[in-house]
């Protein structure tokens, strides 16, 4: 993976505290007051990397993501695949929503006080009420413990919001009582899934869903969050690997059950192969840039942020379809070999496409290098009609073009490279 220096630092905001002298982060020492106000750290702050709470705060949302994953494994296996990817659009929002909120204020205002510590734990605990209502949401149609647990996560946060504005002035008190109040007027709004008929659900939680996205956009109008450029890509990192890894384990043992209960073997193989390519590559393709160094405004931030979305979606995704494809061919799924095989490229294709338009479409130079992941996609979406050997086909797909995107990246190199040497020696 290459490296690139941090951006320059940001000059902070007047409320801001300045990088030689940052506010209390993870790692205080005990003596520290156990209630401190709750003011912006600066963006040009030094070392600033995830801490244990956050990556606890991970570890927990991966739960209700795997629940989400699962239910959209039971929808398209008894051919419910419209109803299912609709369903799991709607709680896969609440839990990304959740997650990447709570993620830009702890890069802007983590002061680990033990209010912060105890309020980041009720936004945990909310996601795990949300977890346990998944099944309900997916089979019967009822949001009771999703609306729920996702109201506790927003509620806290607002909570924190309050914090800070009690504890800052001027424009950035004004900016923090917005995303309060905001926050906590869209929380009315999803109650409504409550009570509508399911026809009318799917309308609530679109209109619900961009007024959600608009509360930052609006709240940051005249003051932007002080978040690090460097700490949010490698939190956003740190939360592609976890689902990448959740998606490994749920194929494994979708496999492993597979062959237990069917010594399908044979059958099995060439998904198990295909599968690990797809994710192997899925990990190459994201992590092959450095990302930071483009996280320079706050519009690029948004677009890149809200773009995650169909990445954690997708990448979660996959591991369904592994599982989809694992029981077709094991004879358990009540669906054709075309659609199991689709429930595995479909996400594949979106999460190439997604990386490429966030990512790497910004380090590549040439029409041969901006083509590799988009003309990737295409063959990976061809390889549905392959049949059993689908999934395996992707597979070779998506490795092969890891290939040749470090192919061309290092003859591109070795071009730049000879007219240094030639003028070194001259």
């Amino acid at each position: 993976m290459t490296t690139s220096p941090p951006p320059p630092p940001s000059s902070p905001s007047p409320s801001s505290p300045s990088p030689s002298s940052p506010p209390p982060a993870s790692g205080t020492p005990a003596h520290a007051k156990p209630l401190r106000r709750l003011t912006a750290r600066g963006r040009g702050e030094a070392h600033r990397a995830a801490s244990p709470l956050e990556l606890f705060f991970d570890l927990c949302f991966v739960v209700a993501i795997a629940q989400a994953g699962m239910q959209l494994v039971h929808s398209v296996a008894e051919s419910h695949t419209g109803e299912g990817i609709l369903n799991y659009a709607m709680v896969f929002f609440a839990i990304w929503w959740a997650w990447m909120n709570f993620t830009w204020f702890a890069s802007a205002y983590d002061n680990d006080d033990v209010l912060y510590r105890v309020v980041t734990l009720i936004q945990i605990a909310g996601v795990l009420v949300l977890a346990a209502g998944v099944s309900q949401a997916f089979e019967d149609h009822d949001f009771l413990a999703v609306v729920v647990g996702y109201v506790i996560m927003r509620l806290a946060l607002t909570a924190q919001w309050l914090r800070v504005a009690r504890s800052t002035e001027g424009p950035e008190r004004a900016m923090a009582l917005r995303y309060a109040g905001g926050v906590a007027l869209c929380q009315i709004g999803w109650l409504g899934l409550l009570f509508l008929p399911d026809g009318g659900k799917p309308w609530l939680f679109l209109v619900m869903a961009l007024l959600e996205m608009c509360v930052p956009v609006y709240a940051e109008k005249d003051h932007p969050t002080s978040w690090h450029p460097h700490h949010i890509a490698e939190r956003y990192g740190l939360f592609t690997i976890i689902v990448l890894g959740e998606t490994i384990a749920a194929a494994t043992i979708a496999v492993k059950v597979g062959m237990e209960e069917n010594d399908a073997l044979d059958e099995l193989l060439p998904i198990a192969a295909g599968g690990l390519l797809i994710i192997f590559s899925a990990w190459w393709i994201y992590f092959v840039v450095p990302i930071h160094g483009r996280l320079r405004s706050s519009k690029e931030a948004f677009q890149w942020g809200y773009g995650h979305y169909l990445v954690f979606a997708s990448a979660a995704a996959i591991g369904a379809g592994l599982e989809v494809a694992v029981e077709q061919a094991v004879g358990e799924a009540h669906v054709s070999t075309l659609t199991a095989s689709a429930a595995v490229t479909l996400p594949t294709a979106l999460y190439l496409l997604t990386v490429w338009a966030l990512h790497s479409r910004h380090f590549k130079v040439g029409l041969a290098q901006q083509s590799v992941l988009p003309v990737t996609a295409l063959l990976v979406i061809c390889c549905t009609f392959l049949g059993d050997w689908a999934v395996l086909a992707a597979g070779l797909v998506s490795a092969l073009a890891v290939a040749t995107g470090t192919t061309l990246t290092a003859r591109m190199a070795a071009r730049e490279q000879g007219p240094r040497s030639a003028t070194q020696t001259v």
